[in-house]
């Protein structure tokens, strides 16, 4: 490395010479991915370049356990690699999403940026022969995105999930003894309980908690050890297993080797399975969102069956106007993650003979669903959810009016008759029980019958 002239030094690789900033940790080959990509302006997430700091120091322990790398160069790479997956760096990893698309810039980023960091205390380490030893971008990358993306499902995904179940199934014990209409086709139904409609989302959240457990350990595989095409050539026979296990160790999650390295570099299948688990997920959460804020409508002229905790004002024209901000933020989420399934799913296809090569896009769009996912759940379990109360008022008004409640005569009267009185009530506007109270007789039911069968309790399933 010569002394920096101006703004600017000189580094090398195996391409020659290239000006670098003068305050850039990072050498030639990362200098010539910034050049060549200015497409986005967008860097990788930050998780990835995390997940490679945790690559390089684990292959450096392994190598110096094997014998590869001495225990002076295994410490200092080791040492500038934690710090790499501590964060401390993100602003060295300056390359675009789109770049080439087996991630070799990345890679040879992070080995540079190392480099810079075990140099400075010590005789200079080189970037591919010691850094890089025993690996390849072609499985170092995709081992990366699994890593990030399995930590981040494990750490914010999942728990965001149970918070919101676990505060689901609260408000469906609170809310069990409110009895309301219910709706198909967004007509009125017979009743149910606000409890029952409340567990019925816990049940989608809970299950949603499983399809991230399921999206996660798609993800266990890792073809780190495959190097350029699968073969491991170059790589010691112990490497991939022992380093693996440090990589288990460190995240606490059981990832193992690929049992067969040409599908896992070959292919992202897992990434694509995975991601279909998150589609899912948002699926749920859109419904359950678009159902709370069906039931707070109004609050005067809508359904009004709820009442959702004022987070913002609505309206810079109407005052005192409050929208459900945070479930139109949860819809909105929702329509990324569909949007990012098919881009998904297009990289996926991107895999060509012995190597995929969509994969910088594929870890971003994947690690930003996660991220959105977990951050809308949380949003929406502690500023929506948590504050959600009842109106029962309006839930038992409701009732009343709704013409299903002749659905309960209909075994005693029949249906013809039933018919007639829903008619009846929708020609007089009075109500179902009004009009049966009114010819009793000639339903040939007691009043005492009659309160039983339009008992909405009753109705509910659960009285």
């Amino acid at each position: 490395m010569e002394k920096p002239s101006g703004e600017k030094r000189i580094e090398r690789d195996s391409m020659g010479e290239m000006e670098v900033p003068v305050d850039a940790m990072y050498g030639a080959s990362t200098q010539r991915a910034v050049l060549n990509f200015p497409i986005s302006g967008r860097p990788l997430p930050p998780q990835i370049i995390h997940a490679y700091g945790w690559i390089k120091k684990a292959a450096a322990e392994t190598n110096r356990e094997l014998g590869l790398l001495t225990d002076e160069v295994a410490s200092r790479i080791s040492a500038a690699a934690g710090d790499i997956a501590a964060g401390k760096y993100n602003h060295q990893f300056p390359v675009d999403v789109y770049q080439t698309g087996s991630g070799t810039s990345t890679n040879m980023n992070a080995n540079e940026v190392i480099v810079h960091l075990a140099s400075a205390t010590g005789k200079p380490v080189h970037p591919n022969d010691e850094v890089n030893l025993g690996q390849s971008s072609n499985d170092t990358f995709p081992t990366a995105i699994h890593l990030a993306a399995g930590v981040e499902i494990e750490r914010k995904l999942i728990p965001a999930l149970n918070r919101l179940a676990d505060s689901l199934e609260k408000k469906a014990a609170e809310f069990h003894d409110v009895l309301k209409i219910g709706r198909t086709h967004l007509m009125d139904a017979t009743p149910v309980r606000l409890g029952q409609e409340f567990g019925g989302w816990a049940r989608q959240a809970r299950l949603s908690v499983g399809r991230a457990e399921k999206a996660r350990d798609a993800l266990l595989e890792l073809p780190l050890g495959g190097t350029a095409v699968g073969t491991g050539l170059n790589a010691h026979p112990e490497f991939a297993t022992k380093t693996i296990g440090r990589l288990a160790a460190e995240t606490g999650i059981p990832f193992v080797e690929a049992p067969d390295h040409f599908e896992a570099q070959a292919s992202k299948d897992g990434c694509v399975e995975a991601h279909g688990q998150l589609s899912t997920i948002a699926v749920s959460l859109h419904k359950i969102a678009s159902d709370i804020r069906l039931l707070a409508s109004g609050p005067r002229c809508g359904i009004g069956e709820i009442l959702l905790p004022a987070t913002q004002p609505g309206s810079s024209i109407m005052p005192g106007k409050v929208n459900p901000v945070i479930a139109e933020a949860v819809t909105m989420v929702a329509a990324r993650v569909a949007g990012n399934q098919t881009t998904i799913a297009w990289c996926g296809v991107g895999g060509f003979l012995e190597l995929n090569v969509s994969m910088p896009l594929l870890g971003t769009v994947l690690l930003e669903s996660i991220e959105l996912l977990a951050n809308v759940a949380s949003a929406f379990e502690g500023k929506c959810v948590s504050g959600i109360q009842a109106n029962r008022e309006r839930c038992a008004e409701l009732i009343e009016f709704s013409l299903s409640m002749v659905t309960a005569l209909a075994p005693k009267i029949g249906y013809d008759l039933a018919s007639k009185i829903a008619k009846e009530s929708v020609q007089t506007g009075r109500t179902v029980r009004e009009l049966c109270e009114a010819r009793l007789e000639e339903l040939n039911l007691t009043a005492d019958e009659l309160n039983e069968l339009l008992d909405p309790a009753r109705m509910s399933g659960e009285k």
